[in-house]
């Protein structure tokens, strides 16, 4: 049987109960363990100001903006944004490896895959809002479920392409 085999606990559900933890353990920190401001000092980003004072947009209740951060603080939001689409991404194709080793159908283990990363993400969120110095965001959660999508589309591509 596929699912008593060690390799198949090695290849497909270690890395995903792995990156699982990953996840949970960086949402478990505060928002000043994870603060790259600081980093960020040691850097010059007048160009920030050049090419980015034009940007402003409501992500929650905060306006990110050139006039309402610093450049660091603007640039630590994409960082932290980014992070986002890539963790998600990246367990999105964690996720439906797993699945598609289990159903391997590509339609069902995708759409699975991406509702697993979408219900983690509202999960993991909703974990924040209850953590000090963190905040729980939809937008967070939205965010993280086009990163399963984005991370999906690639990976699939990918394995077309290759075959």
């Amino acid at each position: 049987m596929k699912f008593a085999r060690f390799d198949f606990y090695l290849k497909y559900v270690l890395p995903f109960a792995a990156w699982l933890g990953l996840i949970h353990f960086s949402s478990s920190q505060s928002y000043e363990d994870q603060n790259v401001q600081p980093l960020l000092e040691g850097f010059p980003l007048d160009w920030v100001h050049t090419i980015f004072s034009w940007v402003s947009f409501r992500y929650g209740d905060s306006i990110v903006s050139l006039e309402t951060r610093s450049p660091e603080a603007f640039v630590e939001f994409f960082i932290r944004k980014g992070a986002h689409v890539f963790v998600y991404a990246v367990l999105a194709v964690l996720a439906f490896r797993l699945m598609y080793k289990v159903f391997p159908k590509l339609y069902p283990s995708t759409a699975a895959a991406w509702l697993f990363v979408t219900i983690y993400a509202g999960i993991d969120e909703l974990r924040q809002h209850f953590h000090p110095n963190r905040s729980g965001m939809i937008e967070d959660v939205i965010l993280d479920s086009a990163g399963g999508i984005i991370g999906l589309v690639i990976y699939i591509g990918w394995l077309k392409k290759r075959s």
